[in-house]
């Protein structure tokens, strides 16, 4: 399959450089920001689950209503909502998306995140739960007949739903960098989530999906999702003094409690930030453009992993993970809408171009 973009859908203008005090859902910004993304070519979008934040299903509705081609990833926590449920608001979606909808499971990475919503599993439970879930759904999709299940998380006795996908199946999406995490999104995932790391730590963090795929008897493998930050301007020299402007003010904004974690906020406990900031440690820029001052500026919360440069710069570092194997590449900036409208219009171009090159002499060879 041809390499892919992700972008994420955000409920209003709010941003992590300019963020606005309790802002509220606006509807009018999410159908711009989503036409935009349709328009510019980008293939999916992630609807993101935050414990205070909006409904993913509701905003993945409004997004579906107004875009023609993007697919819409629905975040969720399985401890948000009940598996039958889950399986019938997704297919539902899926049926009014026209078949767009893909799934991105998330165990859990914090134990005061989950408690907030009644999870107080630990964390080798939780992806127990979530393999669980993963296999209900699918079997919900695919299944003529009513079915029970008895297992260590669900139970309930001769469930069936009429409500199918649009082509049988929704795609499934798991991430994280745990031992558990390679385990079940190398025997379940159509699509595995990774964070930017450097190209030698991408690599192994592959080849540990592809391995697990390959143990759990898999002819296919998931595709792999990389996740960047980009900030880029017409030079490089610019892009870089934009990134230090960034930096300032991300800075400035978590210290004035205005950031996503607070300022004294402890060490995170998912493995995925722990790698992070342990790269962090060992320097500043990695590879081409790959820069860590932001994941220490954030504490490693989500994806914040920038690559700085110019439109070119940033091409040629994304298609070094594309060499690696990385099939969808979620670019998402600081500067939400603008950023979105500048990648769909100076990066994705310069990409799909150098990969039309790329199979050129083999189409010839041919």
């Amino acid at each position: 399959m041809p390499t892919e973009f992700i972008s994420v859908t955000f409920p209003n203008a709010s941003t992590e450089l300019n963020p606005l005090e309790n802002p509220a859902l606006d509807p009018q910004f999410i159908e711009r920001y989503a036409r935009s993304l349709d328009d510019y070519g980008f293939n999916y979008t992630l609807i993101p689950y935050d414990s205070a934040s909006f409904d993913p299903f509701t905003i993945g509705a409004t997004v579906a209503a107004h875009t023609k081609n993007i697919k819409i990833i629905i975040a969720l926590r399985p401890n948000t909502i009940y598996p039958t449920v889950a399986a019938k608001s997704l297919a539902t979606l899926d049926q009014l998306s026209g078949g767009r909808v893909v799934v991105h499971f998330i165990a859990g990475g914090s134990d005061e995140e989950q408690a907030k919503e009644g999870d107080f599993l630990d964390k080798h439970q939780r992806y127990e739960r979530q393999e669980e879930y993963i296999r209900i759904l699918r079997r919900v999709w695919q299944s003529s007949e009513p079915f029970d299940f008895d297992g260590r998380y669900y139970q309930f006795k001769q469930f069936h739903s009429r409500v199918r996908p649009v082509n049988g199946t929704i795609p499934v999406s798991v991430g994280g960098s745990s031992d558990d995490a390679y385990r079940i999104g190398g025997e379940l995932a159509d699509i595995f989530g990774l964070w930017g790391e450097p190209l030698a730590e991408t690599k192994q963090q592959i080849d540990r999906i592809h391995a697990e795929a390959a143990r759990a008897g898999r002819k296919d493998r998931p595709r792999i999702w990389v996740t960047f930050r980009p900030i880029v301007a017409e030079t490089d020299e610019l892009a870089w003094a934009k990134a230090h402007r960034t930096l300032d003010l991300l800075k400035e904004n978590r210290a004035k409690g205005l950031g996503k974690v607070p300022p004294t906020a402890p060490s995170p406990q998912n493995a995925g930030s722990q790698r992070l900031l342990e790269i962090a440690s060992r320097g500043d820029v990695h590879d081409r453009a790959l820069w860590y001052p932001t994941v220490t500026a954030t504490n490693a919360r989500g994806a914040s992993t920038a690559l700085v440069g110019s439109p070119r710069t940033i091409a040629d570092s994304i298609l070094d993970y594309v060499d690696l194997g990385a099939d969808l590449i979620s670019i998402r900036g600081y500067d939400n809408l603008n950023d979105a409208i500048d990648y769909g219009r100076y990066i994705l171009p310069l990409v799909r171009a150098d990969l039309v090159e790329r199979e050129r002499p083999q189409q010839a060879v041919a």
